[in-house]
């Protein structure tokens, strides 16, 4: 019989990894070296081996790896009949006494597994092989329990998912030996992983992920985790906090066994986790512990209550080699082996100690998503036929892009899978999947010549998980630069060669689609989005050469005109040519002068706030009993612009089209102000003279002046280009929504649908399959119910983050968690009275705040007062014209409401966090378009 000290190993025979693991090898090593590591004792790998022989030796061949289905079986038997098992009588006396002598006779123990080098496998933590041992750990475990968790340990050897991850690495499950640890459990308050490298590329930094509570919350992504980057070199600490809800602490006490979520004290929710004094003894010893170990270290320790650091666990680091196609992501948590039975974070393969020694699969990284643009054209929640085109769109016009800007058919059919995911949907909203995004940019050879103006629109300014640069990407443009430069040449005709183009295709389809047949609404469907695949690109390079020529217009401005830079771009940028986007907007103030000019039609129009009045007063104006002028403009306005509205993207959301009297909405505020189009243009000019002299004043060099002036003319005709194409894909799609919804309309005859419009929440090429004969399936009906009951269940939940990660993988609507609060603490100003932004347009205005979350409300609500909205759109003209200033939480000084600011000659701030938590509605604020300020004077009246 095996002598009782070689089944259970205390002190410095816990040093020999052979038969207690690397895991606990590891801490006794610590410990011994003066680490303030918990004491520990384990039962060996031979008590392993003693007490299964049994079960091992009647257990049947293993199954193939390709059979899974067997494996699992087989695997689930074996830990079955484990589970069935007791510790032997004398170990069992030993394990009792050396819990009372390590932890305690009333004390908790933690109780984990490890997995011990066998024949073709290597041990668990490794340094040479990451390898994962995947078996079970218990916290909080007390004397009277702590055979049966042995025993629990011993049995998480043959759980069905490790038996697969070993076929898989070529050995045999059948020789897994575990050893199981027993340490004296540390009563965590404050819990932190600790890594000596960044794990995202290995670069020479510290990196701490911290919660309140036990370690579990960190590692299996329970709590809400703190992040904390620190120079090993100057000290300095880069802290990314959230606001926490959510911690794990001891079980409750008439609940079940395992760690329970708690909420965090509401007195802690807002300060970091980690004080300046904590984040330095976790760095020390993290340090200390990479010198003793010799190699780069991932740490697990706490913090107690009495204020003392404990070590718990440590392993060396697997230092990935981060590719430039995948954005790092903050190591918010790893699931691991300090967890309690059955817990399986978000994205894992269902172990409890997956991935904690960097053995995780590729599949198992989480995924940055980001909403911070694309709310402009998409905001809210979205049904799946407006997703479903916006993810072609997106595919098919980068493509077209890519190859614009000198991306080889290669390389895209390399990365044509990330062109099919470049967008997502989490919780009904659409989302960027920015991974997707850095490969397929990443590849232009332009992309880091204005890499920062995109982070900054997608809200990834100063964000660590951008990724490096290709390597070679300054050879690559400057062998691109020769074709760039003839592309930035002949921009402009490109573009009015595709305004040419498209308003051929949109006159003729708009007299086709009413005509046709379903068959050919369908053919002529497909023929013209397979044209936008080839054409559709010139819009975004114009993107591009905007960024390109707005980045050189900055750095000039700030080197030849002193501080005054950014203001003079912003006035220099006023006053530039009309586009169509502002042609709609001048065409519905054109049509209020003319009703203003009717005291009959003025009453009336005025008076129509309600739809069915605005629905009768429509009727009456277009069948010309306010004048054949008023009627003719009206039916004009409509045929030219009447697919614009709030939210014209989104195919559930309605358009003027499809009912006229919106127009009426949009007027009468112009009507109510007696607003003319002389007085809007004038004062986009005035704004514009203004920058011209103070451009003399602070530039006396007339060279350097017309260097400037040129590239602010040639950056005003691309802002111009911009607009327009932007309303092109308005008409866009509006034709697409018009044939669309005509097939609804087919479908919900021949009895298909109820309702013509339940085709919102069917996608488009189920509504195009159900023609073609390509639709896998005939039972629209259920289906449009049930993602219409899903929909409305989705605007009914808070509005998400504009940054939030998923494990890939998993259902794209359960996020692994939120690292994004727009209007999180750390992002705002030391007075909190004062929020500042990107100084967009000129001009200083005091006014009352009117909060707009959706542009639905009437726009004589924002008459003579202070827009604050998340974004907005094109859709939004009517509400930001008659506001006396705009402020919103996304932007760039390329966006639409930058844009839109400096074309009205309104004072705009954009990229103002929380601006619509933190302002009250109704409050008196003052905003300076020119410093990016907006000042709370005084609260709601």
């Amino acid at each position: 019989m095996t002598p009782v000290t070689r089944l259970l190993v205390s002190g410095a025979g816990l040093l020999d990894a052979a038969r207690v693991g690397n895991k606990f090898a590891r801490l006794e090593s610590m410990r011994l070296a003066g680490f303030p590591v918990p004491p520990l004792y384990c039962l060996s790998a031979l008590a392993f081996d003693q007490a299964t022989r049994s079960v091992r030796e009647g257990l049947p061949p293993v199954p193939s790896p390709g059979d899974v289905e067997a494996v699992r079986a087989w695997g689930g038997a074996a830990a079955a009949e484990v589970a069935r098992l007791r510790v032997p009588g004398r170990v069992a006396e030993r394990a009792l006494a050396a819990f009372d002598e390590v932890v305690g006779p009333g004390g908790l123990a933690a109780v984990r597994a490890c997995v011990v080098a066998a024949e073709g496998l290597p041990g668990e933590d490794d340094v040479a092989d990451p390898f994962a041992g995947m078996s079970d750990s218990f916290l909080y475990v007390p004397r009277e329990d702590l055979l049966a968790r042995i025993v629990d340990c011993w049995a998480s050897a043959y759980k069905p998912e490790a038996v697969l991850y070993r076929l898989n690495r070529g050995g045999d499950p059948a020789a897994t030996r575990v050893a199981v640890g027993v340490q004296r459990m540390a009563l965590g308050t404050r819990s932190f992983v600790a890594f000596t490298r960044d794990p995202r590329d290995g670069a020479v930094r510290h990196v701490i992920a911290a919660a309140h509570g036990i370690g579990e919350g960190v590692v299996q992504e329970k709590a809400d985790v703190d992040h904390f980057f620190v120079s090993p070199d100057t000290g300095h600490v880069r802290a990314e906090t959230v606001r926490k809800h959510r911690m794990v602490g001891p079980p409750a006490p008439d609940g079940p066994p395992e760690p329970a979520l708690l909420d965090v004290p509401p007195e802690l929710a807002e300060t970091p986790v980690l004080d300046g004094a904590q984040i330095g003894r976790v760095v020390a010893a993290a340090t200390r512990i990479e010198l003793h170990f010799g190699c780069p270290q991932d740490i697990e320790g706490a913090f107690t209550e009495d204020g003392e650091l404990h070590v718990v666990q440590a392993r060396p680091m697997v230092l990935p080699s981060v590719p430039p196609s995948v954005p790092p992501s903050v190591p918010a948590a790893r699931p691991g082996s300090n967890g309690s039975r059955g817990s399986v974070p978000a994205g894992s393969d269902g172990s409890g100690d997956t991935g904690r020694s960097g053995a995780r699969p590729p599949a198992d990284r989480r995924v940055l998503w980001s909403n911070h643009n694309i709310t402009e054209s998409y905001p809210g929640v979205s049904g799946a036929l407006t997703y479903s085109l916006a993810r072609d769109f997106y595919r098919w016009i980068f493509t077209d892009l890519y190859r614009r800007m000198g991306v080889s058919e290669r390389g895209l059919r390399h990365d044509a899978h990330h062109l099919d995911r470049m967008v997502g949907m989490l919780d009904g909203r659409i989302f960027y999947r920015l991974d997707a995004w850095y490969v397929l940019h990443g590849r232009m050879p332009a992309f880091e010549f204005v890499r920062g103006w995109w982070e900054h629109s997608m809200g990834l300014v100063d964000d660590p998980r951008s990724v490096p640069p290709r390597p070679g990407w300054r050879l690559r443009a400057a062998l691109a630069a020769p074709g760039l430069l003839r592309g930035a040449l002949g921009h402009p005709a490109a573009v009015r060669d595709f305004l040419r183009w498209w308003d051929g295709v949109a006159a003729t389809a708009e007299r086709e689609i009413d005509r046709r047949s379903p068959e050919e609404l369908v053919v002529f469907y497909r023929r013209l989005w397979a044209q936008v695949a080839v054409r559709w690109g010139v819009t975004l390079t114009n993107s591009v050469f905007s960024m390109l020529v707005a980045g050189a217009l900055d750095r000039l401005l700030r080197r030849w005109a002193g501080q005054n830079g950014h203001t003079l771009m912003l006035g220099l940028l006023s006053g530039g040519p009309d586009n169509r986007s502002l042609a709609a907007l001048r065409s519905a103030i054109a049509l209020a002068e003319l009703i203003d000019a009717d005291a009959r039609a003025r009453e009336q129009v005025l008076g129509a706030e309600d739809p069915d009045a605005a629905r009768e007063v429509w009727g009456r104006l277009a069948a010309g009993e306010y004048g054949v002028a008023l009627a003719e403009a009206a039916a004009e306005h409509l045929r030219r612009y009447g697919h614009r509205a709030a939210g014209d993207l989104k195919l559930e959301e309605p358009t003027p089209r499809q009912r006229p009297w919106m127009v009426l909405d949009m007027v009468r505020p112009f009507v109510r102000q007696r607003r003319t189009v002389a007085g809007s243009r004038a004062e986009e000019l005035r704004v514009r003279r203004e920058a011209e002299r103070e451009l003399r004043r602070s530039c006396p060099d007339p060279l350097r002046r017309t260097v400037l002036r040129t590239l602010a003319a040639v950056l005003r005709g691309h802002t111009k280009a911009r607009e327009d194409t932007r309303f092109c894909r308005t008409e866009l799609y509006g034709l697409s929504r018009g044939v669309l919804f005509r097939l609804g309309a087919e479908l919900a005859a021949a009895g298909h649908l109820d309702d013509a419009d339940d085709i919102v929440d069917l996608t488009v090429q189920e509504v195009l399959g159900a023609f073609e004969g390509t639709l896998p399936g005939s039972e629209l009906r259920p289906l449009a119910a049930h993602r219409r009951r899903e929909r409305e269940r989705h605007a009914t939940l808070p509005v998400p983050p504009s940054r939030r990660f998923t494990a890939a993988g998993v259902a794209l609507a359960t996020p692994v968690s939120a690292e994004e609060d727009d209007a999180a603490p750390a992002a705002r100003d030391a007075d909190p009275r004062l929020l500042r932004g990107l100084a967009s347009s000129t001009g200083v205005v005091r006014a009352r705040a009117k909060v707009v979350l959706h542009p639905s409300v009437p726009p004589e609500s924002c008459q003579d007062r202070i827009l604050i909205a998340r974004e907005t759109d094109p859709g939004w003209l009517f509400l930001m014209t008659a506001a006396k200033g705009l402020v919103v939480e996304r932007g760039t000084l390329l966006s639409h409401t930058a844009i839109t600011g400096r074309l009205l000659g309104v004072p705009t701030v954009v990229a103002v966090p929380g601006a619509t938590t933190r302002i009250p509605d109704g409050a008196l604020v003052e905003l300076d378009g020119a410093e990016g300020t907006v000042r709370i004077l005084e609260d709601e009246q």
